[in-house]
């Protein structure tokens, strides 16, 4: 059974970023729900946005802060990653968070996430890299 987190994610599939000068009301809002609706644009890297909006929909206080490394120091730490933990990947410039959906063939992690793409989207990460 799929934690109801992960079921609030899945709900939000296909949203995107709007190019120019208008803004997704639907990224716009989770800044809010993470207590910095001072954040009024989706340019912003949303993806730890996106996760503690749905944590924050699904009565879990998140990490309420904009950066995907906040999430390293939230929660229980796991020996291996199980479906609907949160996961951090670092990479040059920054990070990325999301939510553990599952794995591929190859062993790499299907992650369920914001700002993948500019959009919320399944992706594939190498478990490596988290």
């Amino acid at each position: 059974m799929k934690p109801v987190w992960l079921l609030e994610a899945e709900k939000h599939i296909g949203q995107k970023e709007i190019k120019g000068p208008q803004n997704n009301s639907f990224i716009v809002q989770l800044w809010k729900k993470i207590k910095r609706g001072g954040i009024k644009d989706d340019e912003t890297p949303w993806c730890a946005a996106f996760v503690g909006g749905c944590l924050e929909d699904s009565g879990i206080v998140s990490s309420r802060f904009e950066s995907a490394a906040s999430y390293l120091k939230w929660g229980v730490p796991q020996a291996y990653p199980l479906m609907g933990c949160i996961v951090v990947f670092t990479r040059v410039g920054g990070g990325h968070v999301g939510f553990v959906a599952g794995q591929d063939s190859k062993g790499n992690l299907v992650v369920l996430g914001g700002n993948q793409g500019d959009s919320v989207t399944y992706s594939t990460f190498p478990q490596s890299r988290a």
